[in-house]
């Protein structure tokens, strides 16, 4: 396992700025340890905790920016689909976006080759329209991502030992 190590002065300063960066201290510490960017091979160098911390950071930042259809285009759907991801959320104590992955998880087995697809920035931006079946999944996590996010960072606050080591 890598040390993650956060300083307890960037840890109160953060937490008085609110839920993002609080939770922002973590991920920034994490990337750190792993050299920037989770992969297949420093995975293994991080807990689950970490990388469900991760995992949701760019889920949030994916479907937030252009939806579960650029989530997938982007290949992120093997890690939250065909991972433990939701369950997860439902360990974090977060059950509405775990119904909403795994009730999104349908439509990602049927349609997931189409959308992952090579294609240019038009034939990409055609696929919301032939997959609208995503539309209320995006909606859906548009309207509570705050509560998810508040949720996510609640867990660290509870759980930080499991996702770093404060330094005085």
């Amino acid at each position: 396992m890598k040390a993650v190590v956060v300083k307890d002065t960037d840890l109160q300063k953060a937490a008085g700025e609110g839920m993002d960066a609080f939770i922002q201290v973590f991920t920034d510490a994490i990337h750190h340890a792993i050299g920037g960017e989770l992969n297949a091979e420093n995975m293994q160098d991080l807990n689950a905790d970490q990388i469900t911390l991760l995992a949701y950071i760019a889920l949030r930042d994916e479907v937030m920016d252009g939806g579960f259809v650029q989530l997938i285009h982007n290949g992120y759907g093997p890690f939250f689909f065909k991972n433990p991801f939701d369950r997860a959320m439902r360990n974090w104590g977060i059950h509405d976006l775990y119904k909403l992955i795994n009730k999104c998880h349908r439509y990602y087995n049927i349609y997931h080759e189409e959308i992952e697809a090579d294609c240019t920035q038009e034939e990409f931006d055609a696929l919301y329209e032939q997959f609208p079946c995503f539309d209320d999944f995006d909606d859906t996590f548009v309207e509570y991502e705050e509560e998810f996010t508040s949720a996510v960072a609640h867990y660290v606050d509870e759980h930080i030992e499991q996702f770093a080591h404060i330094e005085k």
